[in-house]
């Protein structure tokens, strides 16, 4: 019986996984200043049209549910988390597709000792990056609008980035499988959007109608926008923040294990 053959260790890359990320961050080389302008232009927008403009006419700080703040601030770590997530579905979805399909990126790193478990986790690192630099530059725009407290800002990052992280395990498990593009337009269309929309980014979900309030709360985002709203206003509690921690977490866990197993179905044939 054949025994699987190891990587040899190679200069600055220690880890089979790091060569799959050194090959993702060679292609960033490329588009990164694209990546900080869109990072930084879209809170810009966002902020000064949704929460200054419209912000003008929505309440004020007397209304519990802006839990004593501008409009703004509220909007803000919402939208925070939910940009995290579609940049988890841009960098998951799509990338993984195209790589796992006859003639992709995969095929060929899986034609060398690199196993598909590595090829996975090299990418998702390479997601991970991503989510980091784009969760900074938003914060850093917010903290210059005044809606994140510089203080808070280090707690609101990572908060972000475990929310985007949520998404992209499970994403990368299901764009692996797929056979044809569609999937993926039906994925945003019906699942990606509605997350967007109707889990309390832009309002309260006690906004809603009684009969699809507590569908909502079962929404992952929700937890990643609850745990990125209570830090960034102060609000969190120690029972919330565990909760909405853990849901992520959990999601994040069981994404990586079932796209593993995909990965190794999917490359191994």
């Amino acid at each position: 019986m054949p025994t699987p053959l190891s990587v040899p260790a190679s200069p600055g890359v220690r880890h089979p996984a790091l060569r799959e990320l050194s090959y993702w961050l060679h292609l960033w080389r490329r588009t990164w200043r694209g990546t900080v302008v869109i990072s930084v232009a879209n809170p810009l927008l966002f902020l000064t049209g949704i929460g200054m403009g419209l912000g003008q006419l929505v309440g004020d700080r007397a209304d519990p549910a802006l839990h004593g703040g501008s409009y703004l601030a509220f909007l803000t770590p919402g939208l925070l988390a939910a940009a995290s997530m579609q940049n988890a579905f841009v960098d998951a979805a799509g990338p993984v597709y195209d790589s796992a399909r006859p003639g992709g990126h995969y095929r060929a790193a899986a034609a060398t000792p690199l196993r598909p478990a590595d090829i996975l986790h090299g990418h998702l690192l390479y997601i991970l990056v991503r989510l980091v630099v784009s969760a900074f530059l938003f914060t850093a725009v917010a903290t210059a609008f005044g809606a994140v407290a510089p203080a808070r800002a280090p707690l609101v990052v990572p908060a972000a980035v475990l929310a985007g992280f949520a998404f992209a395990a499970p994403l990368t498990a299901w764009s692996v499988t797929l056979d044809r593009q569609a999937g993926l337009e039906a994925l945003f269309r019906f699942v990606v959007m509605p997350l967007y929309m109707f889990s309390g980014a832009f309002f309260p979900l006690s906004q809603l109608p009684d009969a699809v309030e507590p569908l909502a709360y079962l929404s992952p985002l929700w937890h990643g926008v609850e745990l990125c709203r209570s830090l960034a206003l102060g609000t969190a509690t120690a029972g919330g923040a565990a909760l909405h921690t853990g849901v992520l977490a959990a999601l994040t866990v069981a994404g990586v294990l079932l796209a593993r197993r995909r990965y190794e179905r999917r490359l191994h044939t």
